[in-house]
Order: C-alpha cells, then sequence, then structure tokens
C-alpha cells in the first residue's frame, strides 16, 4: 500500500484544513449559523477496509455523494454520511423535518450541494496551493447499503486505494461523523506525492 512521508502527510493535512475552513464558511452562510469543520484525520487502505471501518461506526447505510476529477492527480472523491446523520445534517441546512423513507428531490438536492461544496473546496484547495489545474464532474447521490456503494464498479482494480478523510460537522449542539474518501490508483498517489515535494522545496 502506498502511503505518505510523515511530511508529505503533515503538509496535505494542513492544505485539507484551509480547505475545510473555506468549506465551513460557504456552509455557514447557507444555514445563517456556524459550522465547524474539524481537521480531517488522513489514512491508506483499500476499499474493502473502508467500508468495514465506517461500518464498525454503525452506519450499514450510507448517503454519499460522489464526482470524478481530473488534473492534479485523478480519480473519484466521495463524501459519505451514515444515512440517518446525513438526514439530520439536510434537516439542519433547509429547517424542514421529514420521515427518511420521504426524503424529497428537494432535500437530494440539498445535499449534493453540500457534498459539491465540500469535495470542491478539499480539491480546489490542494490544487490552488500546489500551483495546479484540476477538474471535476456534476454530483451523483448514492444512497444505500456500505458495501454495495463503496464496492462500486472497479472494486475488484488492484490498483485501487482509498485516501480516507474522516472529519466532524459540528452545527450548534449537534456533532455529525462525515467521511471524504479519495479513489485513486497508485500512480495517481505517485502524482500527488511529487506535487507536494514540490511545493515543499519552496516553503
Amino acid at each position: 500500500m502506498i502511503s505518505l512521508t510523515e511530511l508529505q502527510r503533515d503538509a496535505f493535512t494542513e492544505l485539507l484544513n484551509i480547505g475545510m475552513g473555506r468549506a465551513a464558511a460557504a456552509l455557514s452562510e447557507m444555514v445563517s449559523e456556524e459550522v465547524m469543520l474539524s481537521v480531517p484525520f488522513v489514512d491508506f487502505m483499500s476499499r474493502h477496509d473502508a467500508s468495514a471501518l465506517i461500518q464498525e461506526k454503525g452506519s450499514e447505510r450510507i448517503m454519499a455523494v460522489s464526482q470524478a476529477f481530473s488534473g492534479l492527480f485523478w480519480g473519484d472523491t466521495m463524501l459519505v454520511f451514515p444515512e440517518t446523520k446525513s438526514l439530520e445534517l439536510v434537516r439542519s441546512f433547509i429547517q424542514e423535518s421529514f420521515p427518511l423513507e420521504d426524503m424529497t428531490e428537494m432535500e437530494q438536492e440539498a445535499f449534493m450541494e453540500i457534498g459539491n461544496i465540500i469535495l470542491n473546496s478539499c480539491i480546489g484547495s490542494i490544487a490552488n496551493m500546489l500551483h495546479q489545474e484540476v477538474s471535476s464532474s456534476l454530483p451523483s447521490l448514492w444512497r444505500g447499503a456500505c458495501t454495495d456503494i463503496l464496492g462500486g464498479q472497479h472494486a475488484s482494480d488492484t490498483d485501487d486505494v482509498v485516501m480516507f478523510l474522516r472529519m466532524d460537522f459540528s452545527l450548534q449542539e449537534r456533532s455529525i461523523d462525515g467521511y471524504v474518501m479519495f479513489i485513486i490508483d497508485g500512480n495517481a498517489i505517485a502524482a500527488l506525492q511529487a506535487s507536494i515535494d514540490e511545493f515543499l522545496s519552496h516553503v
């Protein structure tokens, strides 16, 4: 399994922290209340291990927003919440209460917008700080069993690596665990490492 050195990981985490700050500011403006996002914890693992880790937290069913990206490095990003927690998050944003099974198109669009803001803040912040360009697709919404969603069409690809980020979302008196995953291959990780090394050489 490819990993980052301690220095590379510290630099990457700081880039993500900047991105999370920007995401928190944008989300706070949307709901007119302070949204706090914790510094993400970063680790590398397989799709299977990522799915198992989320399920260990009691989240067999999840909701996720995914986007494909290319440029600085390439692959898929995915924002993941336990299904019930994603409902709480959307309720906070649209200030409505509704049964889980009756989640409407408006609520789904609100969740995708949250995902779009967070994922693009992550990718955009990294790219800007590393002086690289990056592009992403329109967001897609997923809802169902964790193993089905995280398994994915290419789950058998041996080069797939999940760069796994765990963070806390704090809204008023509630704290909601969320996860951001970058699903990328070994070559993309190597490209990221080279960009971080270049960045560190000028710091």
